[in-house]
């Protein structure tokens, strides 16, 4: 199926004119929003309890903050960019409760609405802004004058123009420069958790540990196997970004052609394939949404748990080490956790 997409030139910032956009939550999506469309020349406020760690982050880049209750009270278009765990409760104890009949609540990724966690009130639009980038990529592009690519989807239009409010928006966090791609919100929320959990992070991060594990169990040192299964993965992704995966065949040695072209679906099998698809299903039917919601109600304690684990590998502390040889990392890094 052929894709709607859109540019700069296809999409009005006067469609926000005389409108307030609320933005909830102030982290790595919720800072790069608010700030790009504040830039943008748009009216700007961001929706904060008043015990947030991130209230005076948001005041001290000049960003009006208010708590969540009153951002939505005050808004025309409220932006939920709160972690998905805590949204439907969020949105149930403040931020339904104060949308009007014409509003525009809009979400960053679809998995709250698709799952079913948050009943929207009738006559509010529900569109979706999703930026197939982390936050700090998001606002580090737009301040280089570039773009990451936004999708943008309808779930509601009791108003009419709501893909064009969509549009708008995704043009003022810079969507518009790079591409913005219509689709819906059944599609990006499981492509999107399929893409994180098999690739993108999931199968990433296990096929680094895997890789690392390997090497220092037969005996090469640390170092070494740090730098050939985890510190070089962004010296080929770069490539793969810039041109495909046939631009990154091109400008390696035909050793690590031979050698990926060989090697690689002896590691990616069909097995693992198969089990990709045990994992699509569990995300299509739900079951991964579900157990997701348990584990917040649970208090996270396998969550956590996970967390520590991964935190304590021996891998983290070698790569600390390592990326301390390397001062040029810490310029213009993407996370600052003292400021998003």
């Amino acid at each position: 199926m052929e894709l709607n997409k859109y540019y700069d030139k296809d999409a009005d910032l006067a469609r926000l004119e005389g409108k307030t956009v609320a933005v909830i939550g102030y982290g790595s999506q919720g800072h790069a929003h608010a700030l790009n469309l504040r830039d943008s020349g748009v009216d700007v406020v961001v929706g904060l309890r008043k015990d947030s760690n991130s209230r005076p982050k948001a005041e001290a880049e000049g960003l009006r903050v208010v708590d969540p209750a009153e951002a939505a009270r005050i808004a025309d278009v409220v932006m939920m960019t709160v972690p998905d765990e805590l949204m439907a409760d969020i949105f149930r104890e403040e931020i339904g409760p104060n949308l009007s009949p014409g509003n525009y609540l809009a979400v960053a990724h679809g998995f709250n609405i698709h799952f079913g966690q948050i009943q929207t009130p009738d006559g509010v639009n529900v569109i979706m802004i999703a930026p197939k980038g982390p936050g700090h990529t998001v606002r580090g592009h737009y301040q280089e004058g570039r773009g990451v690519p936004c999708l943008v989807a309808v779930h509601a239009d009791p108003s009419g123009d709501s893909l064009e409010i969509a549009l708008a928006y995704a043009k003022g966090i810079g969507g518009g420069r790079a591409g913005i791609i219509e689709t819906n919100f059944r599609e990006e929320t499981e492509t999107d958790l399929f893409g994180e959990q098999v690739v993108l992070c999931g199968g990433l991060t296990s096929l680094m540990t895997a890789g690392y594990e390997t090497l220092v169990e037969a005996g090469y040192s640390p170092e070494m196997a740090y730098f050939e299964t985890i510190h070089e993965v962004k010296l080929i992704v770069d490539l793969i970004y810039e041109g495909g995966i046939a631009n990154m065949r091109y400008s390696v040695s035909n050793t690590a052609e031979y050698g990926d072209l060989t090697r690689g679906p002896r590691v990616i099998d069909e097995g693992v394939k198969a089990r990709m698809k045990e994992m699509l299903g569990e995300i299509q039917r739900g079951d991964f949404a579900r157990e997701f919601i348990l584990e917040k109600k649970a208090g996270n304690p396998g969550f956590e748990a996970l967390r520590r684990k991964g935190a304590e590998h021996e891998l983290e502390k070698v790569g600390a080490t390592l990326r301390g040889l390397m001062p040029w990392l810490k310029e213009q890094r993407l996370v600052d956790r003292s400021k998003n």
